[in-house]
This record gives structure tokens, C-alpha cells and sequence, in this order.
């Protein structure tokens, strides 16, 4: 989906927020598809052809961040970044995990959870498996477990409050974060507050427009539409008009 959402979407600037590569995971054993260097190629493909890329490591690729001000192909590793908004906004980019008092004081505890969570990705893959045997949708495990668990909840709501009490005293207008999995834009306190999910289990990415406004896609739900009667005509017809261009 990854792949998909970049084939679809151009940018002058992409900042990649962390846990792109799962250094934790590759630790305790080597996987890396073809699709894995895909992903990488593209993206370098685009840094040579001037794309900014800025890279902001987060815990689960933190080795990068011995690296922080150096260039990968074009790639810049930064710890965080500024971004001004086409309508002024200053945010604050950053991965987040910084502001995770679990992350930060109990890191084994955040290994546990990283395999808890492993665990509900796996079984999330079979029981998906099943409901497209019957003709269902993508459903999300996790998403549906931290949306029943009060205390996933509270956790969420504190951290949200801590970036933004972060953006506001370093004087920026709103924060860009990731680290959660919980993707969504908001007000705090009049302070915007962006998290762009993951491309796990939520596929979700934050675009920002021509006017400066921000934008939450969901590319599974994008794909999903592309797969509906409407979505393959709107699709036949943007292909006959491409080939009308090129004629």
C-alpha cells in the first residue's frame, strides 16, 4: 500500500517520522523483501531527482539517530524539523517517543508491548484473511482494542497533550508526530495537533495542500474505494483521459 500511495502522490518535501525500518524486529531475525528495497528505491529516486527528504528516526530505528545531520543518498537524518505550512503555520516534526514515559524509563516494557503487538498484527492478518473469505472489509484488531481499553485511551489523550505543551513552548504553532498508531488532526488549546498514523495496519499518511491545509489519507480506505463499481469507471475514465493527453 506503501508503494501504491507513493505512485499516486508527489511531493517537494517528505518527511519520513520515524520507525520506517523496524530495527527491533530485524534484531531477532533477518526479513527484508523485495518489497522493503522497493520502498527504499523509490524514495532514493526521488531524493536525486530534488525531492527534500528529511528522515526523523524514532525508538524502533533510533540507531539512525548516530547519525543525526548526515545524508543517506539525498536522505537527511534529523532529530527533528521545522516546517512552515503555505499559510504560515509553524509545526513541529518530530517522531514522538521522546514524550512516551514508558519508552523513556521502562524501554523493557516497550519491548514486551512491541511483542504484544506483533502478536495482535498476526492474528490480525488471519482473522482479515477470514473476513475476505466472506467478503468483508480490512479491520483493524489493535485500532478496535485501544478504542475498548480505557487506560490505551488515557494514554493517548496524555501524550497528545504533552506534544502539544512541547510545540507551544519551543513557540511553534502546532507538532507533526507519529509513534502511536493513533492517526488524526485536532485542536489542543488552539494548537494543532497532527499524527500521521502508521503503514502497519492503518496506512494512513498526512498531505499537506497547495493553500497550506493538512489532510489525514487513509490509503486503505482509498484502495478500498478504487475496488467499488464507481471507483473503476472514475478510473477507466481518468485512463482514457491520459491517453487523450498523450495522443
Amino acid at each position: 500500500m506503501l508503494l501504491d500511495f507513493l505512485k499516486h502522490n508527489r511531493a517537494d518535501t517528505i518527511y519520513l517520522i520515524g520507525d520506517i525500518v523496524d530495527a527491533w524486529r530485524l534484531r531477532r531475525g533477518w526479513f527484508w523483501p523485495q518489497a522493503h528495497d522497493d520502498v527504499v528505491q523509490d524514495l532514493l529516486a526521488r531524493a536525486h531527482d530534488g525531492v527534500r527528504i528529511c528522515y526523523v528516526p524514532g525508538n524502533h530505528d533510533e540507531v539512525l539517530r548516530n547519525y543525526l545531520g548526515t545524508h543517506f543518498g539525498g536522505i537527511e537524518v534529523v532529530e527533528t524539523a521545522p516546517h512552515v505550512t503555505a499559510d504560515g503555520r509553524r509545526l513541529l516534526i518530530t517522531h514522538g517517543d521522546q514524550f512516551d514515559s514508558i519508552v523513556v524509563n521502562a524501554k523493557w516494557l516497550a519491548h514486551l508491548g512491541d511483542r504484544a503487538y506483533e502478536f495482535a498484527l498476526w492474528l490480525n492478518t488471519w482473522l482479515n484473511r477470514a473476513r475476505r473469505l466472506w467478503g468483508g472489509q480490512y479491520w483493524s484488531l489493535s485500532n478496535w482494542a485501544k478504542q475498548q481499553v480505557k487506560q490505551a485511551v488515557s494514554f493517548i489523550s496524555e501524550y497528545e497533550a504533552v506534544l502539544a505543551d512541547e510545540a507551544r513552548r519551543k513557540g511553534f504553532d502546532g507538532v507533526i508526530c507519529g509513534h502511536i498508531h493513533a492517526a488524526c488532526i485536532r485542536k489542543i488549546d488552539e494548537l494543532d495537533y497532527i499524527n500521521t498514523g502508521d503503514w502497519v495496519e492503518s496506512c494512513t499518511a498526512v498531505v499537506e495542500s497547495a493553500d497550506g491545509s493538512l489532510h489525514l489519507i487513509d490509503w486503505a480506505a482509498e484502495m478500498r474505494r478504487r475496488e467499488t463499481p464507481q471507483g473503476r469507471l472514475a478510473r477507466r475514465s481518468q485512463n482514457r483521459q491520459k491517453q487523450k493527453e498523450v495522443a
